[in-house]
């Protein structure tokens, strides 16, 4: 069992604290598969998805002081996608690019100037973030619950059966079954606020 943390910080603002190892193993968890599928999609193979991942999270790391939250500016996964791509369009122009994790003004001038990505790529990579932060979250609270409550809910929330059905299934009672549905979502929200500082889940 995974505890949140005391006092709810987004992790934007922990990944600055290079020693915070649970804010960095946290983000990567998250990101990580997420960078793979992108660049699995974009035809890389296995062991160059690797090392771009790799230097995805050097290139945040070295850039992460200087990110600005300012929404005017864009997301921050909006800001992470366009440091995904321009490596990726590095590798396929020269492997000889490879920026690291100095955070000197070269990396920092090379993370702002990437070309806008398409909006439909961006879509795509927004909506399986959040897919896989949902994901990365159940696995977190999982064992907080009896099989029951977490059958529950997953079978109501996720695979989107009825709770009349569901509860016949699961043996319990109708309104068992919605409230397992809704303190399993409160706890959902919870640790991912605590990550992000923001809810991605809908009611």
């Amino acid at each position: 069992m995974t505890d949140s943390p005391a006092t709810r910080q987004s992790l934007l603002v922990r990944l600055k604290d290079p020693k915070d190892g649970q804010a960095w193993g946290e983000f990567v968890a998250i990101y990580a598969p997420l960078i793979d599928r992108l660049v699995r999609a974009k035809g890389f193979q296995e062991a160059d998805a690797a090392d771009l991942a790799q230097d995805v999270f050097r290139a945040v790391a070295g850039a992460i002081d200087h990110y600005d939250p300012d929404p005017a500016r864009g997301s921050f996964r909006g800001w992470l996608f366009r440091i995904a791509r321009n490596l990726m369009i590095n590798l396929l122009a020269a492997r000889r690019i490879r920026p690291q994790a100095t955070g000197d003004s070269d990396v920092r001038e090379l993370l702002d100037h990437v070309p806008a990505p398409d909006s439909a790529e961006t879509a795509l990579f927004d909506a399986e973030y959040r897919r896989r932060l949902f994901h990365w979250a159940a696995e977190q609270v999982r064992g907080e619950f009896r099989d029951s409550t977490w059958k529950a809910f997953w079978l109501t929330a996720v695979e989107g059966r009825e709770p009349g059905a569901v509860a016949g299934a699961v043996g319990v009672s109708v309104g068992a079954v919605y409230i397992a549905k809704s303190r399993v979502m409160a706890r959902l929200r919870a640790v991912i606020e605590d990550v992000e500082g923001e809810s991605v889940l809908s009611s």
